[in-house]
């Protein structure tokens, strides 16, 4: 009888994120698949560890490469908003202790380095050069039979509905609040129906109160919604504002492409491949973002009508989007394939 793969997920995540779904996600098609699943990376029945970006663990690391044990590890994109704005010396610190464990990792452990873009690996490549180890693309998934357009949410009929969802808009992620205002205030001047934006996710009571409201737009403050409410969310909206500059590979965005939910943004990031083929629309940011300059917004504006202009077509091509590259079933196999061959 064939031996189960016995595989350890490290760090051990909790409350809510991006790579918190990402291990809830993938865990469930690996238990699926009769794949083991152990916290203990000393386990001796272990084939393989998944790093989920970085680990201050580096001994276990070592000792279970010494054993035999595969490493692999997935990356996003670096820490960098923290060298452009002042977000507290602590965060700074914990920022740049971050990218060297990150960068120490790939380079000098891992058998096996999972990118979340093009994007992604065209940064790491570019700043800390090629490595060693094998490397491949693998986009994030979601269960196409949860996130899908049938079900609970009606888009609005008299007013429109840009969403914006985001785990944390804080410690220095604070321009994406300021562009989804700017985006919703362009979009008021210019159509007929009134507009909400509905920012979904943690925002600190401050920066709320700090926030200019623009005239003729309604701000819905939904807070954190439960993972499980996410789809209904997201077929209430007619446009999906993905704030992130220089985003991987952002699960609101497939989340929204699944539930059928068009995305506009910057053509920052992963932005550009992720929305390829009529699934939104991106727009050139018109400054230098890498320096967190202002944008121009006019162009997202543009991009935005013509998406509420062809709402059908653009549901339809998200939806396809995300069949053909974002799916559950196949982001596990290509992990499992990575892990274990």
């Amino acid at each position: 009888m064939t031996k189960a793969a016995c595989i350890c997920v490290l760090p051990n995540l909790h409350g809510v994120g991006g790579p918190v779904s990402f291990r809830a996600r993938l865990g469930a098609g690996l238990a699926a698949r009769g794949v083991m699943q152990v916290d203990d990376p000393h386990d001796p029945a272990l084939d393989a560890i998944l790093m989920i970006g970085g680990t201050s663990r580096i001994g276990d690391l070592l000792t279970a490469k010494r054993n035999g044990v595969r490493i692999v590890q997935r990356l996003n994109g670096m820490n960098w908003i923290h060298r452009k704005r002042f977000t507290g010396v602590r965060h700074f610190l914990k920022s740049e202790w971050n990218n060297r464990l990150l960068a120490l990792i790939r380079g000098r452990i891992a058998d096996h380095v999972v990118y979340q873009s093009q994007f992604a690996r065209t940064w790491w490549q570019t700043v800390h050069g090629s490595t060693r180890a094998s490397h491949e693309v693998i986009y994030n998934g979601v269960d196409l039979n949860v996130f899908t357009p049938e079900g609970e949410g009606e888009r609005p009929k008299d007013f429109i509905r840009l969403l914006l969802v985001e785990a944390h808009l804080g410690g220095g992620n604070e321009p994406g609040l300021e562009n989804a205002l700017a985006l919703a205030a362009q979009l008021a001047r210019r159509v007929t129906q009134p507009v909400e934006l509905m920012v979904v996710g943690e925002v600190p009571s401050g920066l709320r109160a700090s926030m200019h409201m623009p005239t003729g737009v309604r701000v819905n403050w939904a807070g954190v919604v439960p993972r499980d409410q996410i789809p209904r969310v997201d077929r209430s909206a007619h446009l999906l504002f993905s704030a992130d500059l220089n985003a991987a590979c952002p699960n609101s965005v497939i989340e929204a492409l699944a539930c059928g939910l068009p995305v506009v943004s910057f053509a920052t990031g992963a932005l550009p491949e992720l929305l390829a083929g009529g699934a939104g629309q991106v727009a050139p940011y018109g400054s230098n973002y890498w320096k967190l300059e202002p944008p121009v917004v006019e162009p997202l504006a543009d991009a935005a009508q013509e998406v509420l202009r062809h709402q059908e077509d653009y549901r339809a091509a998200a939806r396809k989007r995300a069949e053909e590259y974002f799916g559950l079933d196949l982001m596990t196999e290509k992990y499992l394939k990575a892990l274990v061959g």
